[in-house]
């Protein structure tokens, strides 16, 4: 008799912490500067069915509630982060103003990332739908929404119609040759916007979560046991990384817009900037239809691309990881393996364990080790 398959495990980084989720569970664990391990896990519901089940559909509904979940579970790592940093300043008041300055920028465009940085640092699981819950940070999300907007697709569009002027290239909007290079602007932005994060102490720390989570999530698909000696031995690189879907949404959108760019409407007749704006809100519909292209296509390469020489076709995705992934320490690898151990309780203990969420906070990773619903592993 062939045993069960193993639950689809899917994660996130977050601010002093890793996100963790499997069909029936979600969990967060943050570490505070005492060292102390807070925990927070809840079950969700498993709806992996209706359109969540139709290829090509079911990457964009994926895409939303991963994107709604991680923001969520950012926003919480963040508050215990500000809770953090008040008890410092408390101990500390008097303080150099221009670090605060610093600090003070670094964190507001940390903020102002986290349905961005939820996106790069995301590994594709099965997402569940989050907590239906009034969400209070609607007009954040709204802002930093409209900013990826910006960063992702009017950026690269600007910066490809300026190549098409300075060189005197003469190429139409909606050419194969122009949209060419607007993949080319999009991948350069997506690179250089990530580096920019890279430079600000939190989201770099972020980074590292985001590699302690790649590890821990191999070592489980690797089915070896959940230890930090196993986790640290493996690569900070995944296939199914957010990181890596940009970057094929960046290619296939040059292969989707070079396909129907000629047959959208010109709108009377609007030249210059003006063509280019109306050309940018033409193709805001069709982000979904690349969005559920791109996610089928991952999957795939997932599946089939990891060993032989496939696996030359995600080296694209694992270059750009290298800037979104940094070596964790073991402390960062032990949050990593605490939150999928959380995780994986839940999700084989579903009639024994508590219906709603469930706050717990450990001394050091050791006392976590040692609650016989979390030992296990």
């Amino acid at each position: 008799m062939s045993s069960p398959a193993r639950p689809y495990i899917g994660g996130q980084a977050l601010i002093e912490g890793v996100m963790m989720r499997s069909p029936h569970s979600f969990a967060m664990v943050c570490r505070k500067k005492s060292g102390e391990l807070v925990v927070r896990e809840r079950p969700i519901a498993d709806e992996r069915k209706g359109l969540r089940a139709v290829p090509f559909v079911r990457g964009v509904a994926v895409l939303v509630e991963s994107l709604r979940l991680g923001t969520e579970a950012l926003r919480f790592s963040s508050e215990l982060f500000e809770a953090d940093l008040e008890e410092e300043e408390a101990k500390q008041k008097a303080r150099d103003a221009e670090e605060r300055v610093k600090r003070s920028l670094g964190s507001l465009l940390a903020v102002l990332s986290l349905p961005i940085v939820a996106l790069v640092t995301r590994a594709d699981g099965e997402a569940p739908a989050p907590a239906k819950k009034k969400d209070e940070g609607n007009a954040l999300g709204l802002v930093s929404m409209a900013l990826a907007m910006l960063v992702f697709i009017a950026a690269p569009q600007a910066a490809a119609n300026l190549v098409n002027k300075v060189l005197h290239l003469g190429y139409e909007l909606r050419s194969w040759q122009f949209q060419l290079i607007t993949g080319a602007m999009k991948l350069t932005v997506v690179v250089g916007y990530m580096m920019l994060l890279r430079q600000a102490e939190i989201t770099r720390r972020v980074f590292q979560f985001h590699g302690a989570e790649h590890k821990t999530i191999s070592t489980y698909e690797a089915e070896e046991p959940l230890v930090v000696e196993n986790a640290r031995r493996k690569t900070t690189l995944h296939p199914r990384c957010g990181t890596t879907f940009l970057v094929m949404v960046a290619m296939v959108s040059v292969i989707v817009f070079s396909a129907i760019g000629p047959m959208l409407p010109k709108i009377g007749a609007l030249n210059g900037v003006w063509e280019n704006v109306a050309f940018f809100f033409l193709k805001l519909p069709f982000i979904p239809v690349i969005a559920g292209i791109t996610f089928e296509i991952q999957r795939v390469f997932a599946r089939f691309c990891t060993t032989g020489p496939l696996r030359v076709l995600l080296w694209p995705g694992f270059l750009v990881q290298k800037i979104t992934t940094i070596e964790p320490d073991d402390q960062q690898l032990e949050v990593a393996l605490a939150s999928l151990r959380a995780t994986l309780w839940r999700e084989e203990a579903r009639e024994a364990a508590p219906a709603g969420v469930t706050d717990k906070s450990f001394e050091s990773y050791e006392d976590f080790r040692a609650d016989p619903g979390y030992a296990a592993g």
